[in-house]
């Protein structure tokens, strides 16, 4: 019987018999606070958040809590990373690649051009070198990394007009998320523009947005994109599969006990899964919604994603010259992407190929 249970059933005078009494005080109670990047109005990205919290404070037997917080509410969305450095949040929930402006390997933790699909991402984070690779970076930001879940294949946006050519992104006012993206889409003409979720739907409503790209159906419906651009393109080739990610004040963690270390990695797990499952099972209701609601649904053409491909192995190139770390991290990613590769030719691609043109 664990010391949990031998409490609840033998009750105090039990436990002070049984000696034990000490290590259960030694168990002191533990305050954190998770400042989010996300609005509460996605239940799939800020849901995860709250899913870590309650498998918290559930495994800990309330000894441990974690107060989640919204976009705006403790921080603004894009200064969680700046407070885990200064010691003023012990968590964050964000998307890496929001911070490429302070360096362009945080690209690498969340998705980047042509990259990684949510089981490549998961299997070379967990299994490969990706997590050991960027925690040594983030070590410089005082940041632990765990994953927060995976948004899967995002689509291409939102557009007031269509795209047909290259030509037609020239001068666009997009709303990119971050990282390298926004660098290989101004290699096409787009000027790219970096704005928390909750304020996208008012800048495409005024003008002062020509499109936007955010995760996926279920998000952007919520978010009302489709009211204020009727066009929504796919799929989303600058984020194959966008990994959410935990950041951790590295402080905050080496303090805790190995038990709350383990509720915390725990708990990780557990909102991860769930927002993978969150997104997989209620965005094909959505897209359906959407389109019986008048979106018009477009895939990019080939010639522009091949525009895209190009500008975007530019930008590698780029920034392999100035930093041997990225080039190390990036070098190692696609070496890994080409073994997964590999694989999924002989798997997922062809049975899911054969059983989307069966009568099912």
């Amino acid at each position: 019987m664990d010391r949990r249970s031998l409490i609840q059933h033998a009750g105090i005078a039990g436990v002070l018999t049984a000696g034990i009494a000490p290590a259960v005080h030694a168990q002191a109670a533990v305050r954190w606070r998770l400042a989010s990047s996300f609005p509460k109005s996605l239940p799939t990205i800020f849901g995860a958040a709250e899913k870590f919290s309650e498998t918290v404070k559930a495994l800990s037997g309330g000894r441990f809590e974690v107060s989640v917080h919204a976009a705006g509410e403790l921080l603004p969305a894009f200064g969680v990373v700046d407070a885990i450095q200064s010691n003023t949040v012990e968590m964050a929930q964000t998307a890496p690649y929001y911070f490429t402006g302070k360096d362009a390997i945080f690209a690498f933790g969340c998705a980047v051009p042509f990259g990684l699909t949510a089981r490549h991402m998961d299997a070379w984070m967990e299994h490969g070198n990706g997590r050991t690779l960027l925690d040594a970076f983030y070590a410089k930001f005082n940041i632990a990394s765990m994953s927060c879940g995976n948004t899967g294949t995002q689509m291409g946006g939102w557009y007031r007009k269509e795209i047909n050519t290259v030509a037609d992104l020239k001068g666009l006012k997009m709303r990119l998320g971050g990282g390298l993206f926004g660098e290989a889409m101004a290699k096409l003409g787009v000027v790219a523009q970096n704005l928390p979720a909750g304020e996208v739907y008012q800048a495409l409503e005024k003008g002062t947005l020509d499109a936007t790209e955010f995760v996926g159906p279920f998000d952007d419906e919520r978010l009302g994109f489709n009211k204020v651009a009727p066009f929504y393109y796919y799929p989303g080739w600058w984020e194959g599969g966008a990994e959410l990610e935990f950041f951790i004040n590295k402080k905050a963690f080496d303090a805790l006990s190995a038990e709350n270390k383990a509720i915390v990695r725990a708990a990780g797990a557990v909102a991860a899964r769930d927002m993978t499952a969150k997104y997989d099972a209620q965005n094909p209701p959505a897209l359906k919604r959407l389109v019986a609601a008048g979106t018009q649904l477009k895939p990019f053409s080939k010639a522009l994603m091949d525009a895209g491909f190009k500008a975007s192995m530019e930008v590698f190139a780029e920034h392999e010259a100035k930093s041997p770390e990225f080039k190390k991290i990036h070098q190692d990613m696609r070496a890994f992407q080409r073994e997964q590769i590999l694989w999924s030719k002989f798997s997922e691609w062809r049975y899911d190929s054969y059983i989307a043109n069966a009568k099912i």
